[in-house]
């Protein structure tokens, strides 16, 4: 497929500015901006935001500014307004990320950007600094030809679930309007394949505290009839998922099936790093088990590591539980689910405190309208085929409080976070040429977009 003349061009200046769109992201990727004061200094997430709003300054965003919101973090907002008549697209994105985690398991520094077998590594390269570069490389290579208003919202706390931004938003509707919404936040099925997601799973977090006892006790002493919390931990746990690997919260249904796109098992298998010969959980498709069913992780558990534990039984112990639930269900339905089926299966009448950390509500997408009819064929442009659609396990509760603030908007949710960015996980990388097609991608609906009004 040869390109027309406007999409010739902005292939071209895309492409020549793939080497700032690097310089770009190694500074980003520099900033340690994980949005929790007990991890690391706050002053991260400040430099990161006053980096982000001085890069959209220099594109040529006026009205630039750092916005404290509820929950202590900072979005970063610039606008440039639109032309009379003209449409307005929201730009989002967030610059805080994920903990390294273990530190050890990374094969390239954890904040230095670092090339290797053709990928850029570093924690924040995909997820979500790579979409902040995304959107800054889109809006370079269209300089002054901008036909509609553009408003960037860059976010600093999304990774936490604090619910900062949502807040803001809801107190402050004016701010952010828009005609069409680009969440930059997700990615493609698979790198080299456009890709529109239209659903998230919302989820609930929750950290159980189960305790059985004054203190520990000597287990060759006590050990039998004294009651061990972590055993109690243990079984509580267990019976969230049934042998097949079903999430089974009493409440919740887990039979629902996914009826668009299918993943199948071995690029499932490639992409997330199953080790071969190790079963799959659940009993549905790959497809619904990601996008239609509910699904509970253990994010952690505080007990005592093996080297250094003694021979005494535990008087307590704590988990933290993430419960993904799929569009159609409700996060409060959800959450009084958990908790119910949590306290009817705590053994031995032990103690148990069940904290609410954060609940977010699933979404669906439109899949109709201007907006993005211009988006398909702008993808469909800079990749040379047709866009797809796919669900996403995520969850971005923002785009519920978008839906709700600005009921008229076409939300369309789209990135550079394709499978083997392994985002959330060690050894973090983005695929430069996905950021080179989104931006192409993004150039080109923001130069036609007005045109389909």
């Amino acid at each position: 497929m040869s390109d027309d003349p406007r999409t010739a061009e902005l292939r071209a200046a895309v492409a020549a500015l793939m080497p700032q769109a690097k310089t770009d992201l190694a500074q980003l990727v520099s900033f340690k901006s994980v949005a929790d004061p007990r991890q690391f200094p706050a002053s991260e997430c400040d430099l990161a935001a006053q980096w982000v709003a001085d890069a959209f300054a220099a594109v040529g965003l006026t009205d630039v500014g750092l916005h404290e919101t509820p929950d202590g973090s900072k979005a970063v907002i610039a606008t440039r307004p639109a032309p009379p008549g003209a449409p307005t697209v929201l730009l989002y994105c967030h610059y805080d990320v994920q903990p390294p985690l273990d530190g050890a398991a990374w094969r390239t520094p954890v904040w230095e950007l670092t090339e290797r077998d053709g990928r850029w590594y570093g924690r924040g390269s995909a997820d979500c600094k790579g979409n902040i570069v995304m959107h800054l490389t889109a809006l370079r290579a269209l300089g002054a030809d901008l036909p509609l208003g553009v408003t960037l919202v860059a976010e600093g706390s999304e990774e936490q679930g604090t619910g900062g931004l949502e807040r803001f938003v809801e107190a402050n509707p004016g701010l952010l309007h828009a005609d069409a919404i680009v969440i930059g936040d997700c990615g493609n099925f698979a790198a080299g394949v456009p890709t529109l997601t239209e659903t998230l799973r919302g989820s609930v977090n929750v950290i159980v505290t189960i305790q059985t006892l004054s203190g520990p006790l000597h287990s060759g002493m006590f050990g039998g009839p004294a009651p061990d919390a972590l055993a109690a931990l243990i079984h509580v746990l267990a019976t969230l998922r049934d042998e097949h690997g079903n999430t089974t919260v009493a409440g919740l249904p887990n039979d629902q099936r996914w009826s668009g796109v299918q993943y199948p098992e071995e690029q499932f298998r490639r992409d997330a790093g199953v080790l071969r010969g190790v079963e799959f959980t659940g009993d549905g498709t790959v497809a619904d088990m990601l996008w239609a069913r509910p699904a509970l992780t253990v994010l952690g558990i505080d007990a005592p590591p093996v080297v250094g534990s003694a021979g005494a039984i535990q008087p307590a112990a704590r988990a933290r539980l993430n419960l993904r639930i799929p569009p159609g269900t409700d996060p409060d339905q959800a959450h009084k689910a958990l908790v119910a089926h949590l306290q009817a299966n705590t053994p031995w009448n032990a103690e148990l405190t069940i904290e609410l950390e954060g609940k977010g509500a699933p979404f669906r997408s439109g899949s109709g309208g201007p907006a993005r009819e211009a988006m398909e064929a702008a993808l469909a442009a800079a990749y040379g085929r047709a866009a797809t659609t796919q669900g996403q396990g995520g969850s971005i509760p923002l785009c519920n409080v978008f839906a709700d603030t600005y009921p008229e908007a076409e939300i369309m949710l789209l990135g550079v976070e394709e499978p083997a960015c392994l985002i959330h996980a060690p050894n973090e990388s983005v695929d430069p040429a996905e950021i080179e097609r989104m931006a192409l991608a993004e150039a080109l609906f923001l130069s036609t977009y007005a045109d389909g009004l």
